[in-house]
């Protein structure tokens, strides 16, 4: 038995109990599937497993955080833009797949490539909101970033046609200091977000936050829903006697031995009895995108360290797990009691 896993396991102290998805424990079966960009691969039969949230932060290269002190805004419109692209392929291996997944779309990407929008919409995914122009909260005043929610999901709809009720902050940018940000969300027609990272982290994270979906109303956690209350999905962790580890995607994922982040997410599936939520940008598939110069040696690394491998690594992680929308794993509408096998619901505690 692993080191981490044996110190995890025996103690109990670290163990979240109760869920807010709609299946706590195993749920559902799915169809054979092939592999992820390699469709020359034979199919695999997968079992019932818990039913996870895949989802997609659809912007480009060039509109990453990590990028913001180098490329300005107002050159984006003037540089290669290769979401499309990336996107399709990510569609095509999905469709493959038999997966539904929920694409958190920036609304400047939105008014740019409303026939991307309309496939990943007619594909059968569930479109949700990224913002308008990857602004991380912390940035911006709460009137700022009312004006900017408001905005991306105003054109996220008009695009699609489709009601969008999730939302994901900019690099997981509400923390500590801008919970405010709920409330504001629920009063422009959210109904969750997915915008917590449950870590210590210089750039973003709530160390001490609940690992696991919860209610939010103001700047406090509630225990249940309600007109004014918010569902919260925070990005998937696991639990060590001292700290949160990031095991749901991203720089992460790429950084990881794939075992490691199979064995985070079972655990989380096994042990916790709770849905993990991943997550990747259309940029990690795409090892040839232009290459920006004169970078410090941090941020070059976050950004393209293991590009060519992320493919391969998403190829099992597909086939490993079973993948839905975040609306089929949690019943988002805060207006009434979540779904649950149980017969009461525990909200989760760190």
């Amino acid at each position: 038995m692993p080191f981490l896993q044996k110190r995890f396991y025996k103690d109990s102290a670290y163990r979240d109990t109760g869920s807010l998805s709609k299946t706590a424990s195993p749920s559902i079966d799915l169809p054979a599937k092939t592999n992820l960009f390699n469709l020359s691969g034979s199919s695999v039969k997968k079992s019932s497993r818990t039913a996870n949230a895949m989802t997609v932060d659809v912007e480009d290269y060039f509109q990453v955080s990590a990028f913001e002190n180098y490329i300005a805004r107002e050159s984006w419109s003037k540089l290669e833009c290769r979401v499309e692209r990336n996107v399709d392929a990510i569609l095509e291996s999905f469709s493959n797949k038999n997966i539904k997944a929920t694409f958190f779309t920036l609304g400047w990407l939105a008014q740019r490539y409303p026939h991307m929008i309309k496939r990943i919409v007619a594909d059968g995914h569930e479109l949700a909101s990224h913002g308008w122009e990857h602004i991380r909260v912390f940035h911006q005043t709460p009137e700022e970033f009312r004006a900017d929610i408001t905005k991306a999901k105003q054109v996220l709809e008009d695009t699609s046609g489709s009601p969008v009720l999730g939302y994901r902050a900019a690099s997981y940018s509400i923390n500590k200091t801008n919970l405010w940000a709920h409330d504001i969300l629920r009063e422009a027609g959210y109904l969750y977000s997915s915008s917590i990272a449950p870590i210590a982290y210089s750039e973003y994270g709530i160390a001490d936050a609940p690992r696991f979906a919860h209610y939010r109303s103001g700047e406090k956690k509630v225990d249940g829903p309600s007109d004014d209350a918010i569902l919260e999905i925070p990005i998937t962790t696991m639990a060590v006697p001292t700290k949160n580890i990031p095991c749901g995607g991203g720089g992460w994922f790429r950084l990881y031995p794939y075992h490691l982040s199979k064995w985070a997410l079972q655990w989380v599936n096994q042990h916790d009895k709770q849905a993990a939520v991943f997550y990747f940008h259309p940029w990690e598939i795409d090892p040839e995108q232009p290459r920006q110069k004169n970078l410090d040696w941090k941020t070059e690394f976050r950004h393209y360290q293991n590009l060519t491998r992320m493919e391969s690594k998403l190829d099992r992680l597909l086939s490993d797990f079973n993948w839905c929308r975040m609306t089929d794993v949690y019943d988002v509408y805060a207006g009434r009691s979540p779904a649950s096998t149980d017969s009461t619901v525990t909200l989760m505690q760190r």
